[in-house]
């Protein structure tokens, strides 16, 4: 499309666009804003043209009254959790972060997953060297939760085309996380599959299996109202919610190139950050005892994820101000106008790992922590079902 066709599109749209230099670096853009009937909701519709490009037109739909939510990037919750239960329906006791095999006098604790759409910015970015940490860090944390030491690893690798290269980095991260877990990288799977996908894309799967003495296993099940609530922060986004990541990168007007908003890196760099394996952390601090029940802040964020190590009839107050929010949080909920609740569904917001203990556990853990090894109280369990935030 021409410069001269999208102004004579922009006439008829009746929006206004940004008159192009022949030397000019920017994009031509222009929105129209379409309304329902009754002006009860807004729709506005944006294209831009490239002065590089001027072939090339982006349009990006977007409400006007109403932020961005992780069903409008393509990802719904509520189906996923309605699936998990019908599963449990034909395989009673899933649900938790790992499952757990008897094998003696001990639990084999098993977990697999994935990274999500995180990939598609590792290809975007180039950065294939840390995704492999991302890969171990979902799995190792899950299977920790319930108090396993991880004990191997397996990795599926999947590609139109092998880049032996990229493939390299990919495991070379893959490598880094196992050594993180203090676990066995066993083997793994690449399949090379022509036509599944695009030209330079991967994707990746997992799967960690640990063990835990029977007698040792954390399970939530003595929970009482009034314990306590740790916080162990997180590196970042993590490797979940990245749809709406990247739904918010392309509305932003920044390039992975553009420094964060507020912070001291690349907004690529905020968002590659590999995930934290939260590993020998935790089993220190199961080893000292007092710990109840452990939360792997995922999918689903504070509010699904603390409640599933909960015994019927109790809930959690978390304290909304009492950790460091991290600046790419705060960039995303603003660049994409996320509502609060939208965001604690869906992102850490800072906070990777809860652990439930006492009253006096939580005084002894606080009385340890230090500027290099932060760790916050962040809330209590209370009676009630769900998760408030005060």
């Amino acid at each position: 499309m021409t410069i001269g066709a999208c102004a004579d599109l922009s006439r008829c749209l009746g929006g206004v666009a940004a008159p192009l230099t022949p030397n000019s670096n920017r994009a031509a853009t222009f929105c129209h804003v379409l309304r329902t009937p009754n002006n009860a909701h807004t729709r506005t519709l944006t294209l831009s043209i490239s002065t590089h490009d001027q072939s090339k037109v982006v349009a990006a739909a977007g409400s006007s009254t109403q932020g961005l939510t992780y069903k409008d990037a393509g990802v719904d919750i509520d189906a996923g959790s309605e699936l998990v239960r019908r599963i449990a329906k034909m395989a009673p006791g899933i649900g938790g972060f790992g499952g757990l095999f008897p094998l003696g006098d001990s639990y084999l604790v098993a977990g697999t997953d994935g990274v999500g759409t995180k990939v598609m910015l590792a290809f975007e970015t180039g950065i294939h060297d840390t995704i492999g940490i991302d890969l171990v860090a979902m799995s190792v944390n899950d299977i920790v939760t319930s108090g396993a030491k991880p004990l191997f690893f397996l990795d599926y690798f999947a590609t139109g085309h092998l880049d032996v290269d990229v493939a390299e980095q990919v495991i070379k991260g893959i490598v880094e996380g196992c050594k993180q877990s203090d676990c066995a990288l066993l083997g793994g799977e690449t399949a090379e599959m022509p036509g599944l996908y695009k030209e330079g894309e991967y994707d990746l799967s997992g799967c960690a299996v640990g063990i835990v003495k029977k007698d040792s296993v954390i399970n939530g099940k003595n929970i009482t109202a009034g314990d306590v609530l740790i916080g162990l922060p997180s590196s970042g986004v993590h490797s979940n919610g990245f749809s709406l990541v990247r739904r918010v990168l392309a509305q932003s007007g920044l390039s992975l190139k553009d420094q964060l908003p507020g912070g001291n890196v690349t907004v690529a760099e905020a968002l590659m950050a590999p995930t934290f394996i939260y590993v020998k952390q935790v089993l220190d601090m199961v080893s000292k005892g007092g710990v109840k029940g452990i939360a792997h802040i995922t999918g689903g964020g504070f509010t699904d994820n603390i409640p599933r190590i909960f015994p019927e009839g109790l809930g959690a107050t978390i304290y909304k101000d009492s950790w460091d929010v991290l600046p790419v949080f705060k960039w995303l909920q603003e660049a994409g106008k996320i509502e609060d609740s939208e965001m604690r569904r869906t992102f850490n917001m800072g906070i990777g790992m809860v652990l439930v203990v006492s009253p006096d556990t939580a005084d002894r853990i606080l009385e340890n922590r230090s500027d290099t090894n932060k760790i916050y109280c962040i809330g209590e369990v209370t009676n009630g079902n769900g998760v408030s935030f005060s």
